[in-house]
């Protein structure tokens, strides 16, 4: 079992095969996390490379208030998020706009892909939805986060996670529902 204080006071004390464990138990997190925020493959290796630079120097300054998970992924959500902002053209603010006017750009889904493709064509709709529906759904159902951890995380209210994820889990039904009705006919 990985002991969180161990490894913490492992890393502090200069062991640097503690801080090799530390990153190996939370690299898929680190991931997850980054690749659903930053488009680019070279980036997603900078922004993980950068969170755990973030993370062992600011490691003096954990104070175990949370998990380590969550204050590793808050991090990870930081950095990405800042990165978003310098890098890329797109707008990182709440969306607010009517479901019933959202859509999705691109090629229509039987013309991408085809059943076997599902899980791909999932990750191409979470991949154009707002930061936030991406965000949410990656934590809760990729990382397991509860709405409680993923406020943590992200700071916004646990009422807007949850919103979040409710609207985001509505999106994709109906794409994947007009996707596989589509497919049928």
């Amino acid at each position: 079992m990985f002991d969180e204080r161990a490894i913490v006071s492992s890393v502090l004390a200069g062991d640097q095969a503690a801080f090799e464990l530390l990153v190996k138990q939370y690299e898929r997190l680190v991931f997850f996390v980054v690749y659903r925020l930053v488009k680019e493959k070279e980036d997603q290796e900078d922004v993980a490379q950068e969170v755990f630079i973030k993370v062992y120097n600011s490691l003096p300054r954990f104070a175990f208030a949370s998990k380590l998970s969550t204050w590793i992924s808050r991090i990870a959500y930081l950095t990405a998020i800042n990165h978003v902002k310098k890098h890329q053209k797109e707008q990182v603010r709440p969306f607010t706009g009517d479901l019933e006017h959202f859509s999705f750009v691109g090629d229509r889904p039987e013309t991408v892909m085809d059943k076997k493709e599902l899980a791909a064509y999932m990750d191409k709709l979470i991949a154009q939805m707002p930061i936030q529906y991406r965000t949410v759904l990656t934590l809760f159902h990729l990382n397991e986060f509860t709405s409680r951890e993923i406020a943590q995380t992200t700071g916004m209210a646990e009422g807007t996670v949850k919103s979040c994820l409710f609207r985001a889990r509505k999106l994709l039904k109906e794409k994947i529902q007009g996707y596989l009705k589509n497919d049928v006919l």
